[in-house]
């Protein structure tokens, strides 16, 4: 197999257009291609500036999640501390875990953060939404978004065996018709986001929430939501 590093975008795009196989730290992959054998030429970015940006309101694809550090929000730097072991988060990326895994443990705060990505076509580089981004159906550079007033972040412990444990995620945004919360849950594979009105604190969100399809999560789900809400909002200026 031949791995091919680009080191800009025009170069990546004729990689693309030649057959190459992205691939991010190669975690997730590796095994299959032991398996079922490897591609003729295969394309990792981290070589290229584009996906090594790291910053307050953006992140590169090919950053690895070790390297998710106190640049970036809190939210998002408190789920990757939270993937696998510390060998692989020197090696998963951002990319591969938005876009590659099945857990997409940074999908809730990147959602929360109302990012946007930047994705990669043969014919160009163009912004989309974290679904597309999410779904595979482009090379994703890094994605972007505007610093929340507040976020907050909780995985709650799983079972061996069993399904992928609950996490919840918040963010406060300032809004040009007042303070608005993100709220995102994985449940098992799926996560739901949704966006409501402040209003005059918890109270207020927490019954806007529950008329939106997360007030229709488990229990338990529910009460994550409810406690990390209260937590976030009922403290002085959300903060």
């Amino acid at each position: 197999m031949l791995l091919r590093l680009p080191t800009s975008v025009s170069e990546a795009q004729e990689c693309l257009a030649e057959g190459a196989v992205p691939v991010g730290g190669a975690t997730l992959v590796w095994a299959v291609w032991q398996r079922d054998g490897f591609p003729a030429s295969a394309m990792s970015l981290r070589e290229l500036p584009e996906a090594n940006v790291i910053g307050r309101e953006e992140l590169g694809a090919a950053v690895v999640l070790a390297g998710l550090d106190g640049r970036v929000p809190d939210v998002l730097r408190r789920a990757a501390a939270t993937v696998g072991t510390g060998a692989v988060r020197r090696t998963a990326t951002v990319g591969g875990n938005l876009a590659g895994s099945a857990l997409r443990c940074l999908l809730p705060p990147a959602l929360v953060l109302d990012a946007r990505a930047r994705v990669l076509h043969p014919a160009g580089v163009r912004e989309t939404g974290l679904a597309e981004a999410a779904a595979g159906r482009a090379v994703l550079l890094g994605v972007h978004w505007r610093e929340p007033v507040a976020a907050a972040y909780r995985k709650l412990p799983g079972v061996d065996g069993g399904a992928p444990p609950l996490v919840v995620a918040s963010a406060l945004h300032d809004g040009e018709r007042g303070p608005r919360l993100r709220v995102a849950v994985r449940t098992g594979y799926d996560v739901l986001s949704e966006g409501v009105d402040r209003g005059n604190g918890a109270g207020d969100a927490l019954a806007a929430l529950r008329e939106t399809p997360l007030g229709g999560l488990p229990p338990v789900a529910w009460k994550a939501v409810r406690e990390q809400v209260s937590g976030l909002l009922d403290r002085p200026e959300g903060r």
